[in-house]
């Protein structure tokens, strides 16, 4: 099974349209998809493939009762969008970490054993996942804590998106002690399996950037130009990329296919490095 969560420090650098495109592209080379969503903001994964319009509604199930087992039925939870399965995100989410100590303390009372930063790993095994699906990806925020912890601690391995500027160049800087630090607060090893340096436009610094992407030890198979209309179209129309170029352009656009192309081969790079 391949499985990741796509991550970065820095904010803003196309980390969810990301992860809509790789998850999109792998059910179209016939994989078994679920995506994650542990981002609590407006604006995240559920928001871009249009599974959000319960994320106020108090009465449902949703991912958290089931991280504190409190949940019901898990396969009531997925939603299903161009060929992907989503557990979407919800407004308790916000709570998570408040709801884990309680969950916790409760656990430690009664002599139970409950990991805080385990807990997504643990009912994604109890509710078959590893057997019925290919590809895991899981969407989180991108500060550290609890959202960030369950997702590496489920997955393992990290997908990176990097913006070519000088934000994107500090993350980059830093970013294998980010990982080390991960590894010690978790206690477990987490792979990098791609860097992809997104929103390139060809400059002197941004190819400074690329260039010392290139120089760190983790592959960067693919890189994506600045593509502004096809992105913000996706969000408009709340598609991946692959569906707005299929359904709401009049014409296909050369540089649009290259992108598609690139998302494609990167999706393709992934599943040979999980074995699928």
């Amino acid at each position: 099974m391949l499985t990741y969560t796509t991550y970065s420090e820095a904010g803003g650098v196309g980390k969810t349209t990301l992860s809509a495109n790789l998850a999109r592209a792998h059910s179209d080379h016939g994989h078994r998809v679920l995506v994650i969503d542990l981002d609590p903001q407006d604006g995240c994964f559920s928001y871009l493939l249009g599974v959000d319009d319960h994320r106020s509604d108090e009465s449902i199930d949703t991912l958290v009762h089931h991280l504190i087992d409190r949940g019901d039925d898990f396969g009531d939870l997925i939603h299903t969008r161009e060929g992907i399965d989503i557990v979407p995100s919800h407004n308790m989410l916000e709570r998570l970490g408040d709801l884990l100590e309680k969950a916790a303390s409760i656990a430690e009372q009664t002599g139970e054993s409950f990991s805080k930063y385990g807990r997504l790993r643990h009912v994604l095994a109890a509710n078959d996942v590893p057997e019925k699906y290919d590809v895991l990806i899981v969407d989180p925020p991108a500060t550290s804590g609890p959202h960030l912890y369950n997702a590496i601690d489920a997955t393992r391995s990290l997908v990176i998106p990097v913006e070519p500027s000088g934000k994107g160049g500090e993350s980059i800087t830093g970013l294998e002690s980010v990982v080390s630090g991960i590894e010690s607060n978790l206690d477990i090893d987490v792979g990098v399996l791609a860097t992809v340096v997104n929103r390139f436009e060809g400059t002197n610094d941004q190819q400074a950037v690329l260039d010392e992407v290139s120089a760190m030890p983790y592959s960067n198979p693919v890189t994506l130009r600045k593509r502004s209309s096809l992105f913000e179209g996706c969000w408009a129309q709340q598609c991946s990329a692959f569906e707005y170029v299929e359904k709401h352009r009049d014409r296909e656009r050369e540089h649009e296919r290259e992108t598609l192309d690139k998302l494609d081969d990167l999706a393709t790079y992934l599943e040979e490095r999980g074995d699928l």
